[in-house]
């Protein structure tokens, strides 16, 4: 992945602050007061005011709401040039605050703020807040970070609870449903490329907006991203975490969801909330006119041929468009064995008796590793680099624990998403170092997940990290390890390990690595990951277009994702990705800038690159 380089770990501690806390602070009352100087400030546009009641090492992230794309003001200089550029644009204004999650918080010994929400107006829409205040020098509270979030349009609300559909409906339903769907009178305004978690929450998004929108998936059946994958498949992210728009999994589900069961709750939530999903159905064109208008031509499996003229387009592929990252190696077309990726990967038995190399060493390799030798197959990993290593359970109760989110009990889900999207990427890396070292020590504590563990995984030879910058998994995104059990059979032998050392070539019986060294192998996979986003939207747009197209991923100067859910450089382009998370969240912002442009409200980006 591409990422810039991070440039802000600033940690808001009471030293650095040269603060103290008394004990008889109200929150509340520190709270109100701070919160009606800056709503009266910004609605009055006193911009020096408005600066005066942040720390100078603070942050304002916006996702929509003042600027229509994502963005990042690190310190109180770019504060003040962002509002002074946009509040007499967007009039932010009607400013409530909330007291329910109001309260002082103190996620270390040596930090402490005071964390509330709040809810507010623009010219054109509805937007929500989180505000974290900390104590200074003075004995003033100032803010050292607010998210503003947009969470509706004016006059276009979601056709939920009361205005949910209240017809009557006797014996038509089955005819209009299917006529809906084959789209036989009319054209989308939405071409979605990708029937995954990602397509159908865009999908469900859009539905309730009365944008109509049309899901081309190339598998058979939905879910097959998932059904088809290796059977030892499970997410390692807990339930809580992974809720979908507008039906969230039943309390019944377990904490970590097998990848099986997963495929049919995409299939029946397509038909809970009528998605428009065409299966085994292939794009083969995808261009722009000059009014900006996309032209789709779709080839279903019966051979029949459509070509839409749609409003959007998104892709909603995958990170990686499902492709394989295959790396390749001289030898590999001599080689007298088999060599698959770990997305070609069914199940262990498959080669029960021979000799498997995993190349990789991240969590797709640690499932099949386990699978391997649970079914008596004789594995080796084979890793390339240097890996971060934490327990799925320390990763399940910790990873938010210092805000108490995404576990039972916790807020819901819609306030947790908007919390940790309160905090941006690289504002974030101090606490995340701190993080990452309370869950290495809570990885002494959990099920023997111990010291003695990541040692002897050390004396075997498996190299360890603590993550980019030491951030653990959260810089890392999406290629965390994730220990399930894979390291502790590791550390005993019973997974065998190759490393330190880089793959010379294969030979007709195995592999050749630089040290001299050669293993014998019957079966090589790679868990290597997938492949590049842009790369896979390139393969379809056509030569104009894919010119145009912005990158896709990794951090931009102000620790904000590329190209994911807003601008690509091409006019009602979109990507949808990311995990189950990730999409739940992102979804309504995609579908709130379609809705937008769609109805003539859509302001001007506010964008780093102008």
């Amino acid at each position: 992945m591409n990422y810039a380089k991070p440039t802000d770990d600033f940690v808001p501690t009471l030293d650095k602050l040269g603060a103290t806390v008394p004990e008889d602070v109200d929150a509340k009352a520190v709270t109100a007061a701070w919160f009606k100087s800056f709503a009266s400030s910004l609605e009055s546009h006193d911009i020096d005011k408005v600066v005066g009641l942040f720390i100078e090492e603070s942050y304002w992230r916006d996702m929509l709401a003042l600027t229509w794309d994502f963005r990042t003001f690190h310190g109180t200089s770019k504060i003040r040039q962002f509002l002074s550029d946009q509040l007499k644009e967007m009039k932010p204004r009607a400013f409530e605050l909330k007291d329910e999650y109001l309260g002082l918080q103190k996620p270390y010994p040596d930090i402490v703020w005071i964390n509330a929400m709040f809810n507010f107006e623009t010219e054109t829409g509805l937007a929500s807040g989180v505000l974290r205040l900390v104590p200074t020098a003075s004995g003033d509270w100032k803010a050292f970070g607010v998210f503003t979030n947009l969470e509706n349009l004016k006059g276009f609300p979601e056709k939920v609870g009361h205005l949910r559909s209240q017809a009557f409906n006797h014996g038509k339903w089955a005819t209009a449903r299917q006529r809906e769907l084959e789209f036989r009178d009319s054209e989308p305004t939405v071409l979605i490329i990708g029937g995954g978690q990602s397509g159908l929450e865009i999908a469900a998004r859009l539905k309730c907006l009365d944008i109509t929108s049309l899901i081309i998936e190339k598998n058979e059946r939905v879910g097959d991203n998932w059904r088809h994958r290796y059977e030892a498949l499970c997410l390692h992210d807990p339930v809580w975490y992974d809720h979908m728009p507008y039906i969230p999994f039943p309390p019944t589900w377990p904490v970590f969801t097998p990848a099986l069961k997963l495929a049919n709750w995409l299939e029946h939530y397509v038909e809970a909330l009528e998605l428009n999903v065409w299966t085994s159905t292939a794009v083969t064109v995808v261009s722009q006119g000059k009014d900006n208008k996309w032209t789709v031509a779709v080839k279903r499996g019966d051979g029949q041929e459509r070509t839409f003229v749609v409003n959007h387009v998104i892709f909603a592929c995958g990170l990686g468009s499902g492709e394989a990252s295959f790396p390749k190696y001289p030898g590999m077309d001599k080689f007298k064995g088999q060599i698959l990726h770990s997305t070609q990967h069914k199940k262990a038995t498959d080669h029960a008796g021979k000799k498997v190399v995993i190349v990789g060493a991240c969590t797709s390799a640690h499932d099949l590793a386990v699978d391997y030798y649970q079914h008596g197959v004789d594995v080796t990993m084979y890793q390339r680099g240097s890996t971060y290593v934490t327990s799925s359970r320390s990763g399940e109760f910790h990873n938010h624990d210092a805000l108490g989110l995404y576990s039972e009990g916790a807020p819901p889900t819609d306030i947790s998403d908007r919390m940790v999207a309160s905090f941006p990427h690289f504002k974030n890396i101090g606490l995340a170092q701190r993080q990452t070292r309370r869950i290495a020590e809570a990885d002494k504590l959990i099920r023997g997940y111990d010291r003695e563990l990541l040692d002897a995984l050390t004396q075997r030879g498996f190299q360890l990290n603590m993550g980019i910058k030491d951030t653990g998994f959260g810089m890392l995104a999406w290629s965390r390890a994730g220990d399930t059990g894979a390291s502790g059979l590791i550390a005993d032998g019973k997974i065998k390990l190759k490393s330190k050392s880089q793959i010379e070539s294969f030979t007709e019986n195995g592999i050749k690595f630089d040290d001299g060294s050669e293993l014998q192998v019957d079966v090589v996979v790679f868990a290597t990951g997938i492949g590049s986003a842009r790369d896979g939207l390139l393969k379809l747009l056509d030569d104009s277009a894919g010119k145009k197209l912005k990158p896709i991923w990794g951090f931009n100067e102000e620790g904000e994702i590329n190209g994911a859910w807003r601008d690509l450089g091409l006019p009602r382009l979109w990507t949808m990705m990311g995990n189950l998370a990730f999409c739940r969240f992102y979804s309504r912002h995609v579908a709130l800038q379609v809705k937008a442009i769609e109805e003539g409200v859509f302001g001007t980006r506010y964008s780093a690159e102008a």
